[in-house]
């Protein structure tokens, strides 16, 4: 399932970008229309020309526009909101510079050595992967596929159980057990929180609020959930910030959280069960093999070999 995690982290990476908006970039002057009479229907490639045309030219490689858009879509937010105008040329920039680069990388026979190869490799599946996890999956990410998912498994559902409670914190089971004396005379609760409780919340009566099982240590939720609402224990509750006295006031189902609350949860399930189907689906039919490190056959109870040391 860990394989599958990682997996998912990536589609969930790639898919929380897949809505932003590009910054629009200006567009180049355009030449005088010709004379009416010597308009025609444009050729194909004039056509596909047309919508990304060339905005550089570095040696023999040309820059197209949907370069630029490309490299506008990847920068972080507070640079895709820059004015067009001081935009354009910075990336137009970079991109040149890229371009040169590149360009002295295979004049140097970069392009033959392993290693790069390798790299290209491994960054052209992740393309792949990413393209077909984008087209699968983004489309199925609608407002109303979460809000439908939200109904079904949140909203529907009755809410976990909390209670309110107040407590007393006091060094030393004696001191608890008087505490528990004193309330069982009749003295006031909040008035020997007061008196009696080291919790930074004593002059406030102890008040804890509402509270869910898992909010508190084990040891002290254990006791103050089998509390009925106005319930105090009767033994003191030792943790290990000393011992306490709880008094439970009220009982609840919490209620559900919002959908703004819970967005980013609902979207990430779907987005892990459109990672599962494709996977599925991508494996249907499809021979897999494994081996151990050294290429040797796995067998199924062999011990893990340990990974080789990474080449220098």
């Amino acid at each position: 399932m860990r394989r599958l995690s990682l997996f998912a982290t990536t589609a969930t990476l790639l898919l929380s970008t897949a809505g932003l908006a590009v910054a629009q970039l200006p567009t180049p002057p355009k030449a005088p229309a010709p004379p009416a009479a010597a308009r025609t229907a444009p050729a194909p490639a004039q056509a596909a020309a047309a919508a990304d045309p060339v905005v550089a030219r570095v040696g023999t490689d040309e820059i197209h526009a949907s370069e630029l858009s490309d490299a506008a879509k990847a920068l972080p937010e507070e640079l895709r909101s820059m004015p067009p105008t001081a935009l354009y040329p910075m990336l137009l920039d970079q991109l040149v510079d890229r371009h040169v680069v590149v360009i002295a990388a295979k004049k140097e026979g970069l392009d033959r050595d392993p290693a790069v190869q390798r790299m290209v490799a491994r960054a052209t599946d992740s393309a792949l992967q990413n393209a077909l996890l984008t087209r699968e999956i983004a489309p199925t990410l609608t407002e109303e596929a979460i809000k439908a998912r939200y109904e079904r498994d949140i909203a529907g559902k009755p809410g976990e159980p909390e209670i309110h409670a107040r407590h007393i914190l006091v060094a030393d089971e004696e001191t608890a057990k008087k505490v528990i004396a004193e309330l069982n005379g009749g003295a006031d609760f909040a008035e020997l929180a007061k008196k009696y409780s080291t919790d930074p919340g004593a002059q406030s009566g102890g008040d804890l609020g509402f509270f869910k099982k898992g909010d508190m240590l084990p040891e002290f939720s254990d006791v103050a959930f089998a509390l009925k609402a106005g319930e105090t224990t009767q033994t003191p509750v030792k943790t290990r910030f000393g011992y306490h006295v709880i008094q439970v006031q009220e009982v609840r189902a919490a209620p559900p959280p919002s959908l703004d609350q819970v967005r980013d949860e609902v979207r990430q399930s779907l987005i892990q069960e459109g990672v599962t189907r494709v996977l599925t689906a991508a494996k249907t039919g499809l021979p897999i093999e494994k081996f151990n490190v050294d290429g040797s056959p796995a067998l199924p109870s062999a011990t893990p070999m340990p990974m080789p040391a990474p080449a220098k």
